[in-house]
C-alpha cells in the first residue's frame, strides 16, 4: 500500500515539476507558495506547529502565529518548486538572484585549506547553502536526510549531486566516517544541525531540552575544526542574502555539550530574526 502511495506522489510531484519549468522561476515559486499554504495544513498538524511557536516565542499572540504559519507554508511551497531551477540558481541566475555576506571568509577557507564545519537550519532555500560553497570554490561535503518516498529521493539525490554538491553523505554512522577520510583530503562539512535526532544529546532549544546532533562537536574535538555559522533570507519572492559568520573556535578540552549548546543559541537567534522561514512543522522537542 505504501508503494503506490509513493508512486502516485511521485507521479503528481513530477507533473508539477514540468509545468514548474515551463512558467519559470519567479511563477513557479509564486505558484507553489500559494498551493502549499493551502494544503500544507492538510499534510502536517496544526497543533505541533502551533506547539512549537509558542515554544520558542511563548508572548506570541493567535495572529501572529497564524501569521508566522502562513508564511511558514509559502516558504515551504517556493522551495518546492525551486528545486527545479538549482542548475540556473547556480549558473545565470547565481549573482542576480543570490547576495553574500562574508565572502571573504570563504576566500580565507580556500585559501588556508583547512577544514571547517558550515551550520545552519532549515531556513528559506537551505539548499543554497551548500551549493553556494561548492560554486565559490571551498571543497565541501554536505550532509543530508534521504525522503522516505524511495522514488521521489532517486530524483532529489540526483539534483543534489549533480547541482547542489558533489559529494553528499547520507547521515549515520557509517556517514560519520566518509566524512572524517573527506576531511583528511580537504573538505570541510555542511549539515543543518535544527532536525530532532536520535542519535545526539539533549541540549536546550529555546529553554527546553531537544535532541540534538553531536557532528559537529565530534568534529570539533577530534579534529580541532572551527566552526562556521551561516544563515539564509529570502526577499522578494526569489532573491536571496547568504550571511557566513566568522568561525568560531573551540578547544579540544571544551565539553561536546557545551559546543553543541552554543551551536543551538546561535541557532535560536537565526530563528528569531525571520521566524517565518524556518519549519516549524517538525516535532523537534519530542
Amino acid at each position: 500500500m505504501k508503494y503506490i502511495k509513493y508512486l502516485i506522489q511521485f507521479l503528481f510531484i513530477i507533473l508539477l515539476f514540468i509545468i514548474f519549468k515551463i512558467i519559470g522561476l519567479k511563477n513557479s515559486s509564486y505558484l507553489s507558495g500559494k498551493l502549499f499554504q493551502f494544503i500544507g495544513p492538510f499534510f502536517r498538524s496544526k497543533k505541533i506547529i502551533q506547539t512549537n511557536i509558542k515554544k520558542a516565542l511563548p508572548n506570541i499572540d493567535e495572529a501572529q502565529i497564524k501569521n508566522i504559519t502562513k508564511k511558514m507554508w509559502n516558504n515551504y511551497g517556493r522551495v518546492f518548486a525551486e528545486y527545479m531551477f538549482i542548475k540556473k540558481l547556480r549558473n545565470e541566475y547565481f549573482y542576480s538572484h543570490i547576495s553574500i555576506k562574508g565572502q571573504e571568509i570563504l576566500k580565507n577557507i580556500k585559501k588556508n585549506n583547512k577544514p571547517v564545519i558550515f551550520i545552519s537550519g532549515h531556513f528559506s532555500n537551505f539548499e543554497l547553502m551548500a551549493m553556494t560553497i561548492e560554486k565559490l570554490g571551498v571543497k565541501l561535503t554536505a550532509i543530508y536526510r534521504p525522503l522516505n518516498n524511495k522514488f521521489l529521493n532517486v530524483l532529489m539525490e540526483k539534483i543534489r549531486n549533480k547541482h547542489i554538491c558533489k559529494f553528499q553523505i547520507k547521515k549515520g554512522v557509517s556517514g560519520l566516517r566518509k566524512i572524517i577520510k573527506l576531511n583528511k583530503d580537504g573538505f570541510s562539512t555542511a549539515l543543518m544541525i535544527d532536525q530532532r535526532v536520535t542519535e545526539g544529546i539533549k541540549s536546550k532549544f529555546f529553554n527546553q531540552y531537544a535532541f540534538t546532533t553531536t557532528i559537529p562537536a565530534q568534529l570539533v574535538k577530534k579534529y580541532g575544526y572551527d566552526v562556521v555559522p551561516v544563515f539564509i533570507e529570502r526577499f522578494e519572492g526569489v532573491k536571496f542574502k547568504i550571511s557566513f559568520y566568522n568561525p568560531i573556535k573551540f578547544t579540544k578540552n571544551t565539553p561536546e555539550k557545551d559546543i553543541t549548546q552554543k551551536l543551538n543559541s546561535i541557532l535560536e537567534k537565526m530563528i528569531l530574526t525571520k521566524p517565518e522561514q524556518w519549519i516549524w512543522s517538525h516535532n523537534r522537542w519530542k
